[in-house]
Parts: C-alpha cells; structure tokens; sequence
C-alpha cells in the first residue's frame, strides 16, 4: 500500500464507537431477566472491501493487550524427541513451558500419541471442543492435516505454526497466543478479527484497533484503495462505523477511464486513416500501371498475323509410299518361312558330323581341301544341330569319309 491509500483512523470516532457498544451490550444485559449473567461477549473489526481478493491470505495480527480470557485453554503439538516415549516427550515440554512461564498451555500432544490414542473420530470431535487455540511445531505442521480432520478447518481452528528452536521461542509463542488472525477470502468482500472482549477498557480496544488496522493495510496483498468501510460489532449488536474511505479515488479512476478512452479514439481514428491512406496509394498505383500498358500499347508496332504454311501436295506421296514399302518389307522380316522350315539341313548327315574336319588323315589329302564347294554353302554350317552323343572311333570315320567325298563329287557335278 502506497502513502496515497493508508487508512488513517481517527482515535475519538473509535473511543465514541466503543463507549456505545459498551452501553448497548450493557442495556441489553439488564433488561434480560436471567438468572445467570451472559459471559463476556467478543468484539470484532469488520472491514469492507472494495473488491473481491484473488487470492486467500492469512495475516496474524499481534495485539498489545489480549483478547483471550484466562480460562481459554491452548493445545500444543510438538515432535517426537528422539530416545524419548511419548509420555516423556510430554513431560520434557511441559516442564520447558512452566520454566518460561507460559500458563496457557494446558496440553502437550506429541506426534506419536496423536497418531494412536487420537485416532478416532469421536476422539478428534472431543479434541477439537476441549480447547479454543492449536498450536503446532513447525516441523510437524505438514503431517497434521492427514491425521486432524476437516473439520478443524470448518470451525476455523487450523493450527498454527511456530518454531520451537529459537532462543525467543517463548516470546513467540506469547505473541501468537495474545494476538489473532485476519483471513481473507477470495469468496467475498468482508473479512473479520477478534481484537477485544466487553470487559475491556476503551483504552485498551482503542490501542487494538488502531495497531490491528496498521498491520492489516501493511500486509495485505491488494493495490489501490483496498478499505471501503471499518465497523466495530458484537455477537449480538449491530455494526457501528468507524472508518469511511472518501471517494476521490474514484474521480481519479473516473479521470484514468475518460484518458483511455480519449487515447482508445484517438488510436482508433489513426488506424481508419492509416486505412485511406493505404487505399488511396493503391488506386494511384493502379492507376499508374493501367497509363503505362495504354503507353505500350500504342507505341508498339502492329504484328501481322501469322498464316499457316500449307504443305505441298507433291511430299504427300512420297511418305506415303515409303511407309507403304516399310508396311511392306515388315510382314517378310517377321515371318521367316525359309528359316522355320529347315528340311534341307534335317536330311543332311554329313554336316550334322563333322569327321573330315576333325580327322587328319583326310586333310592330308589335297584333293578334297583344294574342292571347297561343300565350305561356301553356309546354310548346314549355320543350322548346328545337336551332336551325337556317341563317340566313334578313328577306323569308322576313316571309313565313312571315302563315300561322302563321293556324295559331295556327285552334287558338285549335279551342280
């Protein structure tokens, strides 16, 4: 919070609040016919926002003069000491406690005994109404939701922490027990603490207030004027002012909305002539392009148009004739009767066997070599059929040799 924002009390409003409470409780407890008088009923500082929180916060508020009676009892969590039993634990910080002296704290619960003997739930329900106050070492206070329950939560009775290993722990602990707590929600614009019983001086409620209004605009996690209204209010009263913010802040907010929007139009208008502008440069743009094909179109000289060449009547036969040669010549090529049918080189023994070839003695002789009418007809050479699977001996291919030389003189002369 800014200087700018502080709420400022003033202390003889308070002191006059205070003084009618008093005397309406007061009026309230002697027209009542009752045979027991009403105990001292508390006093809480209601605050009324002026927006909702995001966020839930929890501010502990130490008071210079306690709001807790002598009666009010406080229950003490602490750890387990290592080598030590539960009830000795007990004993240890009890002892520490009377020590210091520290006699609100009528009961020391060490972690292991809540786990067993509190296990129950009609053994917590009893827990939670025996005492007003929990208080919880901060070395334990994570493992204590799970074996607490709900429902210390629902009656706004969570313990709180503190450190028990400090040199001023018992100053601490002092300090939390006198004080109270502040909790903002995030559900809603009112938040309440106790800072007083009816018994009180004014004085001393005086001093509560002003120092629990100073510590809750400190820490509060809100920016701007946070505070609406400050009221004082009983159990059974209603509630009386005694804090009002002004409304100057909101001229000034009325003045930040009214400069947005001037500067939101402002904005605005330059963006649509941005916009024109933008339109304008391309119609111009178009424009120009538009002269400049005009400016081509006449500079340039008229192309004639073009005639297709027709092609002579003369060139027309000749590819014809020509394709009608190939079309032709391609039927002979494919079909090969002279070269499927074979009959010639079937009959033919004498070039299926190959012996003069092979055998010497008949190339010695030069009569047949220098004849070499049998060598130029390649049809037997390019037909080779599949030789015998026989071998024959050098005497039957000398013998069979004479009569085709015989057989091939004879064709010659045929030929």
């Amino acid at each position: 919070m800014g200087d700018k924002y502080r709420v400022e009390l003033d202390k003889a409003q308070v002191k006059k609040s205070i003084v009618a409470l008093q005397a309406f409780l007061k009026s309230l407890a002697t027209s009542s016919k009752k045979l027991f008088k009403d105990e001292d009923q508390k006093i809480d500082l209601c605050f009324c926002l002026w927006k909702i929180p995001h966020k839930s916060q929890t501010i502990r508020i130490p008071l210079p003069h306690s709001h807790r009676t002598d009666s009010e009892e406080v229950c003490l969590f602490t750890r387990d000491e290592p080598k030590m039993t539960g009830e000795q634990t007990q004993k240890f910080y009890k002892r520490l406690l009377q020590e210091k002296g520290l006699k609100s704290v009528k009961e020391v619960i060490p972690y292991k005994i809540l786990r067993t003997e509190y296990k129950q739930f009609e053994a917590k329900r009893r827990l939670l109404g025996n005492y007003r106050m929990f208080l919880s070492d901060d070395r334990i206070r994570r493992l204590l939701p799970s074996h607490i329950g709900k429902h210390f939560y629902k009656s706004n009775k969570e313990p709180m922490s503190v450190s028990l290993e400090g040199k001023n722990w018992d100053r601490d602990l002092q300090r939390l027990i006198q004080g109270t707590s502040f909790k903002v929600n995030n559900k809603g614009s009112s938040c309440m603490a106790r800072i007083g019983r009816t018994d009180m001086t004014v004085d001393e409620l005086t001093e509560n207030i002003m120092a629990a209004v100073k510590v809750i605009m400190e820490k509060i996690r809100m920016k701007g004027p946070v505070v609406k209204m400050i009221h004082l209010k009983s159990e059974k009263s209603v509630a009386l002012p005694i804090y009002t913010s002004t409304l100057t802040h909101l001229d000034t907010q009325v003045a930040k909305l009214e400069r947005r929007e001037e500067i939101r139009k402002i904005n605005q208008s330059a963006e649509e002539n941005r916009a024109e502008e933008e339109e304008k440069k391309k119609k111009k743009r178009k424009i120009e392009v538009d002269k400049g094909d005009e400016v081509k179109k006449d500079g340039e000289e008229e192309i004639p148009q073009l005639v297709p060449i027709k092609k002579s009547k003369v060139a027309k036969p000749k590819l014809q004739r020509r394709k009608r040669k190939l079309s032709k010549s391609k039927p002979a090529t494919k079909s090969k009767p002279a070269t499927k049918s074979k009959p010639a080189t079937k009959s033919k023994p004498a070039t299926k066997s190959k012996p003069a070839t092979k055998s010497k003695p008949a190339t010695k002789s030069k009569p047949a070599t220098k004849s070499k009418p049998a060598t130029k007809s390649k049809p037997a050479t390019k037909s080779k059929p599949a030789k015998m699977p026989r071998k024959r001996s050098r005497a039957t291919k000398v013998k069979r040799a004479e009569p085709k030389g015989k057989k091939t003189k004879g064709k010659e002369s045929v030929a």
